[in-house]
C-alpha cells in the first residue's frame, strides 16, 4: 500500500503530466502531427522559469514566460515542417536536439536549484494544509483551468478548423482553411502546455535539470492512451478529461509498482514499468472490443 505522502506525490506528478498529455492530444490526436519536441520543451519551460525566478522575477510571470518559450519551440518545429517541407517527425527531432543546447545556454549549467526561492507554491503553504497537499490543490486548479480553456478553444471556429486540418488537410484547404497556420498554432499551443508543465514541475521539485525531459513523450503518450482506454473519448471534453485521468492512473500505477515489495522492482525499473503500462494501454481496448463482439454474437 502507498503511504499518504507517496499517494499525494503521485497525484501531484500526475496532474503535471496531465498538462503534457493535453499538449500531446493536440499534436497527435487533433493535428495528427507526431511531435517529439516535448522532450526538449519540457526542460525548456523548467529552465526559463527557474532562471527568471532566481533573478527575482515574479514566479507567475516566470511561469508565463515558460509557456511562451514552449510555444516558440513548437513554432520552430511547425515552421520547419510547413515552410521547409521537412517531415514532421524529423523536424521535431531536430528541434528537440537543438533545445538541449539552448537549455544549457539558458541555465548556464546542467541544473538550477530553487529550494531557497519563492515559487508559485509559496503563498499556498499559508493555507494550513499539510505540506504534501499544497501542490495537489494548486495543480488541480491549474489543470481544471487549462482543461476548460482548451475545451472552449476546441469548440471555437479556430479549434474546429484545426480539427479539420488534422482530419483531412487537402479538404480543409479546399474549404479555405489556412492549414499551415493551423499547424503552427496547434504545435505551438501543444508545446506551450508542455512548457507550463515543465515550469510547474521544476517549482514543485525544487530544481530544473537539463535532462528532466528525457522520456516525457513516452509518459505523455502513456497518459493519453491509458486515459482513452479507461474513458472512451466520445466528445472533446471526455478526451481532455481522459488525459488527466490517464496521467494520474499512470503515476499511481508507477508508485504502486515501485512500492510493492513482493515484486522486487526498484527505481531503475521505471522505464520497464512504463513500457509495460503503455503496451497494456494499447492492447486492452482491442481485447475489450473483441470480448464485447464475442458476447454480442453469443447473445444473437
Amino acid at each position: 500500500m502507498l503511504s499518504e505522502i507517496a499517494f499525494y506525490g503521485a497525484i501531484e506528478t500526475g496532474l503535471i503530466y496531465g498538462l503534457v498529455a493535453f499538449g500531446i492530444f493536440i499534436s497527435f490526436r487533433v493535428l495528427d502531427f507526431p511531435d517529439l519536441t516535448v522532450d526538449g520543451s519540457f526542460p525548456l519551460g523548467a529552465a526559463v522559469a527557474a532562471v527568471l525566478i532566481i533573478s527575482g522575477v515574479n514566479p507567475w510571470l516566470a511561469t508565463g514566460a515558460a509557456v511562451l518559450a514552449g510555444m516558440a519551440a513548437g513554432s520552430v518545429t511547425a515552421l520547419l515542417n510547413v515552410k521547409l517541407n521537412i517531415l514532421n517527425l524529423l523536424a521535431s527531432i531536430l528541434t528537440m536536439i537543438a533545445l538541449y543546447s539552448v537549455n544549457l545556454r539558458i541555465m548556464g549549467r546542467p541544473n538550477v536549484a530553487l529550494l531557497t526561492e519563492d515559487t508559485v507554491l509559496t503563498p499556498w503553504y499559508d493555507l494550513g494544509l499539510a505540506y504534501h497537499q499544497v501542490p495537489v490543490v494548486l495543480f488541480v486548479i491549474v489543470t481544471l483551468v487549462a482543461l476548460a480553456l482548451l475545451w472552449r478553444f476546441m469548440k471555437s471556429e479556430t479549434g474546429l478548423a484545426m480539427h479539420a486540418t488534422g482530419a483531412n488537410a487537402r479538404m480543409a484547404r479546399a474549404q479555405g482553411i489556412a492549414t499551415g497556420g493551423m499547424i503552427v498554432l496547434g504545435v505551438a499551443l501543444s508545446n506551450g502546455l508542455v512548457g507550463l508543465a515543465g515550469a510547474l514541475f521544476a517549482q514543485s521539485q525544487g530544481a530544473a535539470d537539463v535532462t528532466m525531459g528525457v522520456g516525457v513523450i513516452v509518459i505523455g503518450l502513456a497518459s493519453l492512451i491509458g486515459g482513452e482506454a479507461v474513458l472512451t473519448p466520445s466528445t472533446v471534453f471526455r478526451a481532455l478529461l481522459a488525459c488527466v485521468v490517464g496521467a494520474i492512473i499512470y503515476r499511481l500505477a508507477i508508485a504502486l509498482a515501485l512500492n510493492a515489495n513482493f515484486m522486487g522492482l526498484q527505481a531503475q525499473d521505471l522505464n520497464l514499468i512504463t513500457a509495460v503500462l503503455v503496451t497494456l494501454a494499447i492492447v486492452l481496448p482491442g481485447v475489450r472490443n473483441s470480448v464485447r463482439a464475442r458476447l454480442t454474437r453469443n447473445k444473437a
